[in-house]
């Protein structure tokens, strides 16, 4: 018996049965090639179309209960429709199995290419959508790695403290807490801005502050303000920015920086807050009577 490859089925015919008494499967398979022999034709006997692979092994699941067996059978073919539907047909004239009175009744008659089909188009639904998952990323990824390399490339450094490139020969500068800050930056187009890169302020720091027009750009929050503090005691500065309450300079959009930017203070502008008032000692420093 040739075994039916799976590439080239194209059918499958499905049938339940019934019987009157109790058989088993070697019953079922005698009675399917027993009871159609000779019922088709030469060029439809099963035993035939079997050796020559026109149809796969035949499938027989067969249980037994109350003195009665039923069960399915499932049988694979390559051949046309039109025959196919004739084996499929010719089933149903079983009457009986074994010893036994019988029913075969067709349950289906499934196009298997129809599922694969099916099949491919699921399933290339599921390769779109990882691709597209997948491949935008990356592409994305790529131009990331790009534009921080590019980024990474510009940044300079001043007495050993990240800074833009336009840093030394602009009239001003922007005074940042560390180096993610002076990179979002330059990501953001702006090119004279200089880290601090550290807790207490540098000495180039101070002396730049004391050469330029000078803006401190701190983070939202309590070290940002104690950073003021320290710089109006020991630098000189013309204008101070806070980021929005609770975010850092180097997570700040494109948009957020210029906006916080266009909200710069003068000094006096900023001691005239109500918040300068904690930090009275520092802005208002008494002198003795």
């Amino acid at each position: 018996m040739v075994k039916l490859a799976q590439s080239t089925i194209k059918y499958l015919i499905e049938a339940e049965f019934e019987t009157e008494g109790l058989v088993e499967k070697p019953d079922i398979i005698g009675a399917i090639f027993g009871q159609t022999e000779g019922l088709l034709g030469s060029d439809l006997e099963l035993r035939e179309l079997q050796r020559t692979g026109r149809i796969g092994r035949i499938d027989v699941d067969v249980s037994s209960s109350n003195g009665k067996s039923s069960g399915r059978i499932s049988i694979p073919t390559s051949l046309d429709n039109s025959e196919t539907a004739l084996i499929a047909a010719a089933l149903e004239t079983i009457e009986r199995i074994g010893p036994c009175e019988s029913v075969v009744k067709l349950m289906a008659l499934k196009d298997v290419r129809s599922i694969k089909r099916e099949f491919v188009m699921d399933r290339a639904k599921e390769i779109m959508q990882w691709l597209a998952g997948e491949s935008a990323p990356n592409s994305i990824n790529m131009s990331e790695t790009i534009k921080e390399s590019f980024r990474t490339a510009q940044l300079q450094h001043y007495d050993g403290l990240p800074c833009g490139p336009d840093t030394l020969g602009s009239d001003e500068i922007i005074i940042v807490e560390g180096r993610a800050d002076v990179i979002n930056l330059l990501k953001n187009g702006i090119k004279n801005a200089i880290a601090m890169d550290g807790n207490r302020i540098p000495n180039a720091i101070i002396r730049l502050s004391k050469e330029k027009l000078t803006t401190l750009f701190v983070d939202g929050d309590r070290g940002g303000e104690l950073i003021i503090k320290e710089f109006l005691q020991i630098g000189e500065l013309d204008y101070v920015v806070q980021a929005p309450q609770g975010k850092e300079v180097e997570d700040l959009t494109k948009k957020e920086i210029f906006k916080t930017l266009r909200e710069k203070q003068t000094i006096e502008e900023y001691k005239s807050q109500p918040k300068a008032r904690e930090l009275k000692e520092f802005l208002f420093p008494q002198t003795a009577p």
